[in-house]
């Protein structure tokens, strides 16, 4: 058994964790189960991932959004590099979202930060509520998407450059959540612009990832400065999410992943239900 000092979530205080074979193949297979499923739908690996290591791995709520945050970070470089060089980023609209997101994160870390201080411990219980909340609404969101578009919206002709503005609006909408929950920078970004822009799906996915990365990327760093990152976590798990990744994307020739989607939408929004209902209960 190996012993290793992580940081203690409310204090800043230096504590020893005992890390068994268990507990790494635990965090592995976590990030492999991830990954796959990322990569064979396409939804977000910051609302997957952060129930699994809340509720699976019980690691303590600020601990997983810090981590979460450099997960996405590094798991988004590659695939980002590679719709770069296939053309599929628009760098004006990344440009339009960066202006409202970074300072939406740092305001988003920073309020969390406040919260840690003023509330301590409790911190983890904001946390539970408001992540519960997203886990509710997003999935939500998605399974009725198909709905929500704009009857005036048309794939390839977009609104974009009349309304510089709301792209800079809805990075700032991001941006703020990302801060504070380690989710929103894809689900979020690419809902809004789906239903009120007229990208097309596949630039749209590429201009995400990209975002993603610088979004993800400095969200990180904060929250790493803060002392709400565990690297050793975060490297056991990308381990499995990487393969896992690669795996379902090969994967997509042969499982229905639009089926598959929308039961995965329906658990997220059971467990952010189960999630809300059960911090709430323990706050009476």
């Amino acid at each position: 058994m190996t012993e290793f000092h992580a940081q203690d979530p409310t204090r800043g205080k230096s504590v020893g964790v005992a890390l068994d074979p268990t507990t790494i193949v635990g965090k592995v297979v976590v990030g492999f189960i991830v990954g796959t499923i990322v990569g064979l739908t396409g939804i977000g690996g910051g609302m997957l991932l952060l129930p699994l290591l809340i509720s699976v791995l019980g690691v303590p709520p600020i601990i997983a959004v810090g981590s979460d945050a450099v997960i996405n970070c590094a798991t988004k470089i590659g695939a980002g590099w590679l719709h770069f060089r296939r053309g599929n980023v628009d760098r004006r609209l990344v440009q339009r979202l960066a202006y409202g997101s970074i300072p939406g994160a740092i305001f988003g870390v920073i309020f969390l930060s406040w919260v840690r201080s003023a509330y301590g411990d409790r911190v983890n219980d904001f946390l539970k509520v408001f992540i519960g909340i997203l886990l509710i609404v997003i999935p939500t969101a998605f399974l009725f998407k198909k709905y929500l578009v704009l009857p005036q919206t048309t794939f390839g002709t977009t609104d974009e450059n009349r309304y510089p503005f709301g792209v800079t609006l809805i990075g700032f909408i991001a941006g703020n959540l990302v801060g504070i929950t380690s989710i929103g920078a894809g689900s979020v970004i690419l809902m809004l612009l789906f239903v009120l822009y007229g990208y097309s799906p596949t630039v749209l996915i590429g201009t995400d990832i990209v975002h993603g990365v610088l979004l993800a990327g400095l969200t990180g760093l904060l929250q790493r400065g803060f002392g709400n990152v565990d690297l050793t976590l975060t490297a056991f798990v990308l381990i499995g999410s990487i393969p896992g990744g690669l795996l379902g994307a090969h994967l997509t020739k042969h499982v229905p992943s639009h089926r598959l989607r929308q039961g995965l939408c329906a658990t997220l929004v059971a467990v952010g239900a189960r999630m809300l209902w059960v911090t709430i209960r323990h706050a009476k």
